[in-house]
């Protein structure tokens, strides 16, 4: 692992060595498990080079594009701009961005985590806060940009659906067969204080729906559904940040990981990166996630219709796994290691992060654009959610683990990707099949 030396001089910005924070760099449970899928850089043959630009160009390409052991998907990314450019056909676009987006989020973990040794743990965990999950919102601002608010509202169901069932009942299931003949333990507090906010924003989920299909039909009117909405998503947000204060200030001991030795992770005791090359290469890597989500909402349409898929099985199944597979790796691999305090703090923190900001923040961002977009999911993804969340909180309930509850989990996500897959969208156009003379406000 690269220190800050004189003989490393990638890591000097204007020919001095940046300052670092003295506040002790605490690491956030999501960056453990990115961590899981990085590689050391041998920089040998790069401190060789006798120009110092090049030198430093060259040591923080290594460092971002080849210090992650997904850097074999890279070139995806511009093959997906090639095949946009060059009329292959608009499902290889949306298969090859889909592909590119798993190595770019992977790495803009990475290079939060290296800003935040420049600004102490605290702006740090907002930072990371904002971007842990930049791939889902930037993928439901484009669609919303392009008025595609289902596919807005089934990525978002889906990606708290694959983190609560997939990732977690991958992990348990796992983690408990690797740990057989020990009692896998974790720590209940944070997994309490998430299962308490995913319930938050279910209840702010159910209401809308609750409130088109109570009272008088004649009376009805989808306005008040939206207004409830956007009242509900200024709450979600309040709890968002009060759930930020007691993250990073009031009790951020429940929120760190523990710093303990393993041979299979790199050593981050030292940035590999200065801080204003972390802060271009993350906005770089922000733009190309921009791009290649602009080409997924574009043509998710076309490959549903040449796969013979429907749009909400990819929006919901497909595109978490696709685009959050480095977590969710890097969760299971933690699930291994008997360390399950990091695999719930990855599961539960990012469904909790969708739910109660990303989800809201879209709500809010389709309310600037004069769209309305409400919390109403509908009775079939919303029932999957609450049943997820549901299954998911009896699961912790008594701060151990095994296979079996991994294997229920993963049953659970099995049972809803069926429902998906031969519902065909149907759910949504006949007003969720309860003919109550109402029309469905997923639009």
């Amino acid at each position: 692992m690269a220190t800050i030396t004189t003989r490393e001089p990638w890591l000097m910005e204007n020919g001095t060595v940046k300052g670092l924070t003295k506040e002790r760099h605490g690491k956030t449970l999501h960056n453990m498990s990115s961590s899981s899928l990085r590689k050391k850089s041998d920089m040998t043959l790069v401190s060789k080079v006798p120009i110092s630009c090049l030198r430093l160009f060259l040591a923080n390409l290594q460092e971002v594009i080849l210090g992650t052991k997904l850097s074999i998907l890279f070139p995806a990314i511009p093959l997906a701009i090639i095949a946009h450019y060059c009329n292959f056909g608009k499902p290889w676009v949306f298969a090859f961005s889909l592909i590119g987006l798993t190595p770019l989020a992977e790495r803009i973990s990475f290079l939060t985590e290296q800003i935040t040794f420049y600004t102490g743990p605290t702006v740090g965990g907002l930072l990371n806060a904002t971007c842990g999950n930049a791939t889902e919102l930037i993928i439901a601002l484009f669609a919303l940009w392009q008025r595609k608010v289902d596919v807005v509202k089934f990525s978002l169901l889906g990606s708290i659906l694959s983190n609560l069932l997939l990732v977690l009942g991958t992990s348990l299931f796992c983690g408990g067969l690797a740990n057989l003949h020990s009692e896998q333990k974790y720590d209940r507090k944070q997994a309490d204080i998430n299962t308490v906010l995913l319930l938050l924003s279910l209840l702010c989920h159910i209401l809308p729906l609750m409130f088109r299909y109570a009272g008088d039909d004649t009376a009805y009117s989808p306005n008040d559904t939206l207004q409830l909405s956007r009242v509900s998503c200024i709450i979600m947000l309040v709890a968002y940040v009060a759930y930020l204060v007691f993250q990073l200030w009031t009790h951020r001991e429940f929120f760190e990981a523990q710093e303990e030795e393993d041979d299979d992770l790199v050593s981050e005791e030292a940035p590999v990166l200065g801080f204003w090359s972390a802060f271009i290469w993350l906005a770089g890597m922000t733009v190309v996630i921009a791009v290649l989500s602009e080409y997924v909402v574009g043509t998710i349409e076309e490959a549903s219709a040449s796969w013979g898929i429907s749009v909400s099985f990819i929006s919901i199944i497909l595109l978490p796994i696709v685009g959050n597979a480095a977590e969710h790796a890097g969760a299971v691999i933690f699930a291994f290691k008997n360390k399950l305090d990091i695999t719930l703090g990855v599961a539960l923190g990012s469904a909790t992060q969708i739910a109660l900001f990303v989800v809201p923040v879209s709500v809010v961002f389709a309310w600037v654009l004069d769209i309305n977009m409400n919390l109403d999911f509908n009775l079939l993804e919303t029932g999957s959610l609450a049943l997820s969340v549901l299954v998911t909180a009896f699961t912790l309930q008594d701060g151990t683990s095994h296979y079996m509850k991994g294997v229920v989990l993963l049953l659970c996500y099995v049972v809803i990707s069926a429902c998906f897959f031969v519902s065909n969208g149907s759910t949504t156009n006949q007003g969720n099949g309860l003919n109550l003379g109402l029309n469905s406000s997923f639009k």
